[in-house]
């Protein structure tokens, strides 16, 4: 029986029926491999990988076709165009590619190719096809949102073989464009850092009409077909999983190699389950057989350690060696895969050094749209992420409460279900922030509905959260049932919002609904459609409390090829969905958060909303996580590395679901990723419908415990965190950050992805992720002074040092030279803690000196772009601690600082106190001074107490008076 066939309600009844019967089984096998294509059953990746090969196969004799028409070259203000001129065959016959080449303000350079015929609307399109001729060229309008201004100071010089362009911070950036064949090679200093097409893989598969062969006539055998030239078996359409791809437009794909000589490492292009440092795909120790993969999918159960795709694509990636970092962009929307190979070159070592380094060779392969790369220089980390940041944007300041925790389940039942659990976590004195609702809660999987019988008092729910400054978080999806008398459905067809089919029809597909429509948020007038459905008085049971997640926006479709959307679907403009698919999640996040703006007439607060499937740019909007993991010790500690890429990419605000989405975690599990969770940047504990319930109370002791204490020390540290979110919000600098990006010379950190440094707090972290671990091996990276975080145990000397960890102990340390702050009053939300005091942690350096920052707001509004904020230096030097305003005043920066004029500094620790303090019992002063002796191998340190200073204003104290008599 094809389900497909079946009347909607009885489709419908199959369907739940067997999702009822597979929840009974807990699944032995993770992902379907075969429901998701290999490179081999990728038409466009497959000839990419064969044109590699051949070219490869031919070494020094292989020519590309492909050189730039140096007539066709001009320069103006900072940009070179031209014309690359592709020989496709043996008489010269070319076909005309135009370029452009940028060189930015930002020190960034942009390389662009399209394809003239396409470009002129000059092709004719197959099976009557009402889809673009253009290759896409809009994938800017999404992505990019600043740093585009073109440099005032490059210089272009040019003889009959190459362009010379000198660009950059003082000119020292060079760029050497190779005429024939075609190639650029971009230098810092004497050095070049990356190089284009330096293996000649450039291949745009140009516009050809389809030459229709004779059908035999009735009675003729079918001529043996020999394989002559390319393979264009997949041209003109192409088959997979019982579905066919027709494709009007021909083949379309691009390519580029890229090359990164003498850089060991490269991090980035999520998202994928696998290590920090990316691995090999053809060819090395331990590397994987396919291309890393960029197709934004609903990937069930992911597995570990593969190059496989998920549910987000950023296609930037950082390559780093010793204190040295560039990167590369390539701004494609369509299905992407990457190869990485690792080539060790030897040199002469009388020339050129004792030894051999390592060229990382990378090959980019889209299947449609245009060559579009930014190219950056560095030379740090840093730098790296700020000009991608500049082009993208930096990640969103979030609400506070967003940073803080999140208690979720798919599902809370009914709304006295979750009252439930809200006053359970109060009575155990467990804070949380937010409580999730799945889809469960609404009538009949209807959208901006409440079911009747289970949610009768949404309102009176929300009143309860908003008791204890608690928020709700509702799932909404791009999927909207097809249901005659639904509001929703009936509006957007009406007015013609649905992604059509590729016949220009509202396409249907089948999605948890059952038979559903797709919003098409490419369509500007969809957004404004969508903003109306979520005021108050429109989306009834809401208030101001309750906040968005979108889910399954990849998109998922069940029916449908790859279980998303079919690639000649059409959007706005006539797009086809293979050019816009990495894109698709972020314009529906993109419409919430508009719709979340508009809420109410004069209330403009910082939206909260969670993406599952995101592009470059998604960082702006919202908070994203890593998907439907599973209940095991891997995922766990999958998901570091799988954060810190995000990270890198320019994506910080991220997270995986605390415990496991699939699965029933054993105890020392679900404790230890909680303790992990508390350094996530997204810190969310979720899971699947059919799992047992795991909020932390249930968990007994002592594990309800050691979970408490880990939220407990999430919520202390969330003035450190609340400031390094908005470093990152200003500068694109990740929350959590691998070694490399702090220690860009040392060697033995480039591919740690199980510690991190959280923020500019120089706190150190190694949460434990190994089942039965009572200690781990950290990794200290110079020879500052550490401490441990809970008894100060002082550890020194770089290179591993074993720390204890029982259950109950994080691996946390405190790096000398810094000063933090934090909270230490327990609360039940963050919200409540908004005008407690703080403590500043003082972890003084071997020279005796310590700094740190505080960035506060009021963690809701964007008032904090008119000046209303507190931004202070603290430092510690020639014992005098002294805190400076960093902040620029604004327009209502009185009025904030007046509502914050009551908020005091009530304690300040200084670990590594001097010896010199035995016997000090107050400060020069009168402050009250503790002063405890090292002993039992724990470092001195010391207390203040009720220092009587203010957050919000200058001050300094003096810590050099004489001893006190004993």
């Amino acid at each position: 029986m094809r389900l497909s066939l079946l009347p909607s309600a009885q489709w419908t009844a199959c369907f739940v029926l067997l999702s009822v019967l597979c929840s009974l089984f807990t699944p032995a096998v993770s992902v379907k491999y075969e429901n998701f294509k290999t490179c081999d059953q990728s038409g466009f990746c497959k000839r990419n990988r064969a044109y590699a090969d051949r070219a490869g196969q031919l070494g020094s004799s292989f020519e590309s076709p492909y050189q730039i028409a140096p007539e066709s070259l001009s320069w103006k203000n900072g940009q070179l165009q031209g014309v690359i001129l592709k020989t496709i065959d043996a008489a010269g016959e070319t076909v005309r590619l135009p370029l452009t080449i940028s060189f930015l303000a930002s020190g960034s350079a942009r390389v662009v190719i399209d394809e003239e015929k396409r470009q002129k609307g000059e092709i004719e399109l197959r099976h009557n096809s009402i889809a673009r001729k253009e290759r896409y060229n809009e994938a800017e309008s999404w992505a990019i949102v600043g740093g585009l201004d073109l440099s005032t100071t490059a210089k272009e010089e040019r003889d009959a073989t190459k362009s010379i362009v000198k660009y950059g911070p003082d000119g020292q950036f060079e760029a050497v464009v190779t005429f024939a064949p075609f190639g650029i090679d971009f230098k810092r200093g004497d050095a070049t850092h990356v190089k284009l097409n330096d293996r000649g893989l450039l291949n745009m598969e140009h516009w050809r009409p389809k030459v229709e062969k004779a059908e035999p006539k009735e009675g003729e055998e079918t001529p043996v077909q020999v394989q002559q030239g390319e393979d264009e078996s997949t041209w003109w359409d192409e088959s997979f999983g019982g579905a066919t791809d027709s494709k009007p437009r021909g083949p379309e794909s691009v390519a580029l190699d890229i090359t990164f000589p003498g850089y060991d490492h490269v991090y980035g292009i999520p998202e994928h389950a696998g290590p920090l440092s990316l691995k090999e795909t053809r060819g090395g120790s331990g590397h994987h057989t396919d291309p890393y993969r960029l197709y934004n999918a609903d990937v069930f159960e992911y597995i570990m350690d593969s190059p496989m795709t998920l549910y987000g694509a950023i296609p930037f990636m950082q390559a780093h060696k010793k204190d040295s970092t560039v990167g590369v962009f390539w701004l494609n929307a369509a299905e992407t895969w990457i190869d990485i190979i690792k080539e060790k070159e030897s040199h002469n070592p009388l020339s050129l050094g004792i030894g051999s380094k390592i060229d990382t060779k990378t090959h980019w392969i889209s299947e449609s749209g245009l060559i579009d790369v930014f190219v950056f220089l560095g030379p740090t980390p840093k730098d790296v992420t700020k000009a991608y940041g500049e082009l993208t944007g930096y990640s969103q300041l979030p609400q506070e409460f967003a940073i803080a925790y999140h208690q979720c389940r798919w599902n809370y039942i009914t709304d006295e279900d979750v009252k439930d659990v809200d006053r359970k976590m109060t009575k155990y004195q467990i804070p949380y922030d937010v409580i999730w609702l799945d889809i469960e809660y609404t009538d009949d999987r209807k959208y901006f509905t409440w079911d009747p019988l289970t949610f009768p008092d949404p309102i009176g729910m929300l009143k309860q959260l908003d008791q204890s400054d608690r928020k709700l978080v509702a799932i909404i999806d791009p999927h909207i049932k097809k249901k005659d008398g639904y509001h929703v459905v009936d509006e957007m067809t009406k007015k013609d919002l649905a992604v059509h089919n590729k016949e220009g029809k509202p396409y249907e597909g089948w999605c948890w609904p059952g038979s559903s429509y797709w919003v098409d948020c490419f369509n500007p007038a969809a957004i404004s459609w969508w903003k109306t459905l979520f005021p108050y008085s429109a989306f009834k049971g809401s208030a101001e409390n309750l906040f968005i997640w979108n889910d399954m926006n990849e998109p998922s479709v069940f029916n449908g090829p790859e279980t998303t959307m079919p690639k000649d679907n059409l959007h706005h403009g006539n797009w086809e969905h293979r050019d816009v698919h990495n894109l698709n999640g972020l314009t529906f996040h993109n419409a919430t958060y508009q719709a979340l703006l508009s809420r109410k007439k004069g209330e403009l607060r910082r939206p909260f909303i969670l993406t599952r499937s995101f592009y470059a740019g998604s960082q702006r909007l919202g908070a994203m996580w890593t998907g439907d993991n599973q209940a095991n010790w891997d995922h766990l500690a999958a998901a570091f590395p799988m954060i810190l890429n995000n990270g890198i990419a320019g994506f910080p605000f991220a997270g995986a679901d605390v415990g496991g989405f699939f699965g029933n975690p054993e105890k020392d599990l679900l404790t230890r990723w909680y303790q992990a969770g508390a350094f996530y940047p997204f810190f969310r504990g979720h899971a699947h419908i059919d799992t047992r319930r795991r909020e932390p109370y249930l968990a007994g002791e002592p594990y309800t415990g050691i979970i408490t204490r880990a939220l407990r020390l999430r919520y202390s540290l969330l003035p450190s965190w609340y400031t390094a979110f908005h470093e990152a919000s200003v500068d694109g600098t990740p929350i959590i950050r691998p070694h490399y990006f702090e220690y860009p010379s040392d060697e033995q950190g480039f591919a740690i992805d199980d510690q991190f440094f959280i923020g500019s707090t120089g706190l150190l972290a190694h949460p434990v992720v190994t089942q039965g671990a009572d200690s781990v091996e950290i990794y200290i990276p110079d020879d500052e002074l550490y401490y441990d975080y809970f008894d100060y145990t002082p550890y020194s000397g770089q290179g591993k040092h074993t720390m204890s960890a029982p259950l109950d102990k994080i691996p946390l340390l405190m790096q000398g030279g810094h000063i933090f702050p934090r909270k230490d009053r327990p609360r039940r939300s963050s919200g409540l803690m908004k005008f407690d005091p703080y403590t500043l942690v003082i972890v003084l350096g071997k020279d005796g000196t310590a700094k740190g920052e505080l960035y506060v707001d009021d963690g809701d509004s964007f008032e904090y772009e008119q000046g209303a904020y507190i931004h202070r230096v603290f430092q510690y030097s020639n014992d005098i601690l002294e805190s400076k305003n960093i902040g620029t005043k604004g327009k209502l920066t009185d009025k904030y600082l007046k509502s914050m004029k009551d908020v005091v500094v009530e304690r300040i620790i200084i670990v590594g106190a001097p010896a010199s303090w035995t016997g000090k019992s107050s400060l020069k002063g009168g402050e009250e001074l503790e002063y405890h002796a090292a002993e039992g191998g724990k470092a001195a340190w010391a207390t203040v107490k009720k220092p009587g200073v203010k957050i919000g204003e200058d001050w300094k104290i003096d810590f050099s008076v004489s001893h006190d008599e004993v």
